[in-house]
């Protein structure tokens, strides 16, 4: 099935790699396109204090054994370029509240006073903070956004006000989820368009797939769709190449209205 992703490409769009093993992804038709979605329901694993917990304990665990290894690329963020280790900016969470989000800084400062949206090679990006977007690892400050409640271990990605598309989220947004690896390679999608024109394409191309993804994704959500989901995270972080450039294709054919991730 062809990618339903339509707008002002200025290049050809390159060819999608080798899909992760179908082991590790969710499989659940989604169906196309849902620019917002308001009030949308969530599974009961997705909702419980099961998730919360097992949320807590992950990421209490993975900072024990990342501790020395996060030191040591904030004293290299510190010593490669001027500007704090950390990068802060308000996202919407749960609910549609606002909350501070935490990443390892991987532009110049500043660089948010610019385009809200990022293309792969963006003059903004330090030398350090290319390799740390490339393996994700910008995003491990996060986990302390997941111990102080704010996110998830596996959710819709917090983001933007201007480019939230779910309306009243009752479940907390994640460090990973279905969406996060079906686009793992956005930053390379966009750097066909013009910056000019990213905000519309995204709008009109992206978001609603994203949106629809994740909430798919969140009904029907479960311990072990969540395994898999971190899973085929850090297998997409170790081996960036195995990742799909967009919406990964299924093994069957639904029609044109509908995508299988």
């Amino acid at each position: 099935m062809e990618s339903p992703i339509r707008g002002p490409i200025a290049g050809p769009v390159p060819p999608a790699p080798r899909a992760l093993p179908s082991i590790f992804l969710p499989r659940y038709a989604v169906p196309l396109p849902h620019e917002r979605i308001e009030n949308p329901s969530g599974s009961k694993w997705s909702l419980s204090l099961s998730k919360r917990i097992f949320d807590l304990l992950g990421a209490l665990l993975i900072l024990a054994f990342l501790a020395l290894p996060m030191l040591a690329i904030a004293l290299c963020i510190r010593m490669s370029s001027q500007g704090p280790v950390l990068f802060v900016q308000y996202r919407v969470g749960r609910g549609g509240r606002l909350f501070a989000v935490y990443k390892f800084r991987s532009m110049v400062t500043g660089a948010s006073a610019g385009y809200g949206l990022t293309a792969d090679g963006d003059q903004r990006i330090t030398v350090l903070g290319r390799w740390m977007r490339k393996l994700k690892i910008d995003e491990l400050p996060q986990l302390f956004n997941i111990v102080r409640g704010d996110m998830s271990l596996v959710g819709p990605r917090p983001k933007l006000p201007q480019y939230e598309g779910i309306v009243n989220m009752p479940y907390r947004p994640g460090v990973t989820g279905a969406a996060t690896l079906a686009f793992r390679r956005e930053e390379e999608l966009l750097t066909h368009i013009h910056p000019s024109q990213l905000d519309s394409f995204y709008a009109q191309a992206i978001k609603p797939l994203k949106t629809s993804l994740d909430v798919r994704y969140m009904s029907h959500a479960t311990l072990w769709t969540d395994l898999r989901t971190i899973a085929a995270t850090v297998l997409a972080c170790v081996s960036p190449s195995s990742a799909p450039v967009n919406v990964p294709r299924g093994e069957k054919q639904l029609g044109a209205d509908s995508v299988i991730v």
